[in-house]
């Protein structure tokens, strides 16, 4: 008699009375994935979050940080008091020199948010939006930084923050994916790539990695079936490698087979719900004119737009890539540009989902990896900077006017309640209704988490509403 080589204990009896068991859970990945944190933890404030991460590390002190006293030491030798000791990144050896704010700041809304002059849409928003001045992070260079921003840790391999939210709170789609990325360019050189491991699921199974839309041409490749083949030949042919692939599953037990299954079944329905997507016909022009979107063009704007109608149809977390934000040089400029492209789709975003009743339970995050040195590179530039940076937030249980946090007088480091990503990632999961703490899963052994293992991630209460 020979024997399967794939059949092994587990295959084994996964024959005769298990197999009731296998059935069952091939019929569960059918349906709609529902969360692995069920019931929630607390009262859930924010269903779902539209990332708007601004890659290469924005300057603070030309966006939401203003610093008179820097102003007025321009030109001057950075004080060794806040230096000495401290890790830089391409300054290290070098003079030292105070470098002001580029751009004059105003004061907006009954809140009094001071805001920089190049961001008047923002500005107009004031009231509804809140600013976090004491923002730090560990990780200096762009990639790590990236990945700690993203995944809580610098280890490759972990997963990132939309696979943790889509396995924790499930899908609230069933024609789109839960974790949707896209990526856009600015007017600068600075491009640096985005690595797809930072919407990579990790250990988690892979079907809770995010799913980049591309923003120019077809949003998905391959969208359109092949020359001679129809949807009703196309359903037989998956149903036919889903046969397959549950045979295969109920002899190796492997969880990558149902990851298969489900991601087949997605993409048979993303060929009628990603064209509904993108299809701008029914958006009045007054709405294209406030995100100052061009349908197809693959900007900011456009993606902003994309954005809250992704948020309309389920998805659970959405996260817009825009790059360009690395100032070694022509920060003066170059925050111009930024500003042009960022303030008022970012505003429009936020005046349209509070117009469509959504504000309330979507959060709305503005900000990068890492922040900008308040001490000048090349003459007109600033160098990476981990001690203290600013973040935007708004609507989803965060409350809105404030202003969270400060740093020192030059913007070096943060000095009144300091916000750690880890603490980020904890108070965003709460406003979500998940506590941290108990979203953990076994890796090697060990207890994993977004928020990191111990006591690291701590929910910053003054923030929520």
């Amino acid at each position: 008699m020979t024997l399967d080589p794939l059949l092994n204990r587990r295959a084994f009896l996964g024959r005769g009375l298990g197999l009731i068991a296998v059935n069952q859970l091939l019929n569960a990945q059918q349906e709609k994935y529902q969360g692995a944190i069920s019931p929630l933890n607390y009262p859930q404030k924010a269903k779902r979050v539209i990332y708007l991460y601004q890659a290469g590390g924005p300057s603070h002190l030309e966006t939401f940080d203003d610093k008179p006293k820097l102003r007025a030491m321009h030109g001057q030798a950075m004080p060794e008091s806040f230096t000495k000791g401290q890790q830089i990144a391409q300054l290290q050896g070098k003079a030292l020199t105070c470098y002001g704010p580029q751009h004059e700041f105003s004061t907006y809304g009954k809140s009094g948010q001071r805001i920089c002059n190049l961001f008047p849409h923002l500005g107009s928003v004031a009231d509804d939006i809140t600013v976090i001045r004491s923002m730090w992070s560990e990780q200096i260079n762009h990639d790590t930084a990236h990945m700690f921003l993203n995944t809580g840790s610098i280890i490759a391999g972990r997963p990132s923050m939309g696979s943790w939210l889509l396995y924790g709170l499930g899908a609230d789609t069933e024609n789109l994916p839960g974790f949707v990325v896209m990526l856009s360019a600015g007017q600068g050189g600075q491009m640096q790539p985005i690595s797809a491991r930072q919407w990579s699921s990790g250990f988690l199974p892979s079907k809770f990695q995010g799913v980049k839309l591309n923003s120019f041409g077809n949003p998905v490749l391959y969208l359109d079936n092949p020359e001679g083949i129809d949807a009703k030949l196309q359903r037989q042919s998956i149903d036919a490698i889903n046969q397959l692939d549950k045979a295969r599953y109920k002899t190796t037990q492997d969880q990558e087979i149902l990851t298969r299954i489900s991601q087949y079944e997605m993409a048979f329905k993303m060929q009628t719900s990603v064209p509904d997507l993108v299809d701008m016909s029914k958006e009045p022009q007054s709405v294209l004119d406030a995100y100052g979107a061009k349908p197809g063009d693959g900007s900011f704007a456009s993606n902003c737009l994309l954005a809250r109608r992704l948020a309309e149809r389920g998805v659970r977390f959405i996260q817009l890539y825009h790059r360009d934000w690395d100032h070694h040089s022509a920060i003066k400029d170059g925050i111009e540009f930024k500003a042009e492209e960022t303030d008022r789709p970012t505003a429009a975003l936020i005046n349209d989902l509070k117009q469509r009743g959504m504000l309330d339970d979507t959060l709305v995050v503005f900000g990068g990896e890492f922040g900008r040195t308040p001490m000048s590179q090349g003459g007109d530039g600033r160098d990476h900077h981990i001690k203290t940076f600013s973040y935007m937030l708004a609507g989803g249980g965060i409350k809105p006017g404030l202003s969270y946090g400060t740093s020192d007088e030059l913007g070096y480091a943060a000095v009144e309640n300091p916000v750690s990503i880890h603490d980020f990632h904890a108070t965003m999961l709460r406003v979500l209704g998940i506590d941290d703490k108990k979203m953990t899963v076994k890796y090697s052994g060990l207890d994993a988490r977004l928020s990191g293992v111990g006591n690291q991630g701590n929910v910053i209460t003054g923030l929520l509403s």
